[in-house]
Order: C-alpha cells, then structure tokens, then sequence
C-alpha cells in the first residue's frame, strides 16, 4: 500500500480524490496549504504527493516543489492545475522551474487520476533509494 499525500485548499477536490485512490489500496493524507503540505510530508512521509498550483498565492505549489527538490526530496509530484496546457510547455522547457514529475488538469476524470499514480508509483519502486530525503 502506498501512501498518497493531497496538498489542495479545495476540501471538494480531496474529498473527491480520496475514494478512488482509497478504492486503489493507497492511504491518503491531506493538506490545505503549502506550510501544512511541509509538516504533512515530515510527519506521513508519503510516496507521492499530489499538490495544486494554486492555494493562498497563484504560486504555492510551485514555490512548494521548488523547496522540496531543493532540500532532496525526490517522491513523485504530480501537479494539478487548471492552466496546465501553458504550463506544460513551460515545464517541458524548464524542469527546474517547474520541478515535478507530471501534469494533470482539473477538473480530473477518475480513470486519468489512477492511470498518472500508478504510473508514477511504478517509475518510483524501480529506483534506488525510492523513500524521500528531507
């Protein structure tokens, strides 16, 4: 079982994710916003994180990623976000910018949201030292 942490100010969005991800087998934590997403890592040490771009600034998910790869973390990001078609440019030109390992777009369709977690699960257990550093 994996553990799944959602960083989201929108309590519908994780209200939403958590069923299919519970369904999946996955335990799922959850933060509000970018300093409780901080503690939430330290305390749950989850084995991904699904974080939104947008919280309390248009920026708190990306300043958030940008902390963690900084400090070592190196779990799977997944970013949600409702501008990703600009922003998956971007991050394809820049992944130090935008360090995260993948896009979805809101609203996410149930079967994207499971396909993208699975993959990234996946992709993590076949590298060494898969836990994060914090």
């Amino acid at each position: 079982m994996s553990k799944i942490l959602i960083v989201d100010d929108d309590p519908d969005l994780i209200e939403a994710c958590r069923p299919f991800l519970e369904k999946e087998g996955h335990e799922v934590a959850s933060a509000s916003n970018a300093e409780e997403g901080r503690r939430a890592i330290d305390r749950e040490k989850p084995d991904l994180v699904i974080l939104d771009v947008m919280m309390e600034q248009g920026d708190d998910g990306i300043v958030m990623a940008q902390e963690l790869r900084r400090t070592g973390f190196t779990t799977p990001i997944l970013m949600l976000t409702g501008i990703s078609r600009v922003m998956v440019r971007e991050f394809d030109r820049d992944k130090e910018m935008i360090p995260v390992d993948a896009f979805l777009e809101k609203p996410i369709a149930p079967k994207t949201l499971i396909a993208k977690v699975r993959e990234l699960l996946a992709k993590q257990e076949g590298k060494p030292n898969a836990r994060h550093r914090t």
